[in-house]
């Protein structure tokens, strides 16, 4: 068990029989009354976000993750095949479980895969992934980093907002969490 009063970004806990990850929390201490927390919590069996409010001091259950370092394969169907690195074991995951991160892996591409009692929950993507752009509007003589936007379509199918001096083959850096342009690679 474990305080609320000491949350974590990061820290998975299970509440109601479902495992969350903090996202954001925010200890709060009116002028009147007890003081809580507010927690932002992703769930990790079906990867939606609520808020939470919680009375300071209440107990939670900790969740024991653990994460395996895998390489993703290669598509089979609606399934995802992941191997161990360390045993050469395979799992394949459903395209529902992984839906957005699927936007960022490429084949060979190593992650670590989440689990939680024998149960695999879903895939930890790296803060940062190289994409290549695969479609762009050509820029043009006299664009600036600072003169706006065009959207790309990178080599996974996701589409991000580029600065105009991007051009199709260019290899960027991608913030996964956002699902944004950090820089060039």
């Amino acid at each position: 068990m474990i305080s609320v009063n000491d949350f974590k970004t990061g820290l998975t806990i299970e509440v109601d029989g479902d495992i969350y990850r903090v996202l954001d929390f925010q200890h709060v201490k009116p002028g009147k009354g007890a003081a809580f927390v507010r927690s932002k919590l992703r769930n990790l069996r079906n990867g939606n976000t609520t808020e939470k409010t919680f009375r300071g001091g209440e107990k939670v259950e900790r969740a024991q993750i653990d994460n395996r370092r895998m390489q993703y394969l290669y598509a089979n169907g609606d399934q995802h095949v992941f191997m161990d690195t360390d045993n050469y074991e395979q799992i394949e995951l459903g395209e529902n479980q992984i839906e957005y991160e699927l936007k960022f892996l490429k084949e060979n591409m190593e992650v670590h895969v989440i689990q939680y009692q024998g149960e695999t929950l879903g895939v930890d993507l790296p803060a940062t992934v190289e994409l290549e752009v695969s479609e762009t509007e050509p820029g043009i003589k006299g664009d600036t980093a600072s003169g706006g936007s065009k959207p790309a379509t990178m080599e996974t199918g996701l589409v991000v907002q580029v600065p105009f001096f991007v051009n199709s083959g260019d290899r960027l850096i991608i913030n996964t969490s956002e699902g944004e342009y950090v820089s060039r690679a």
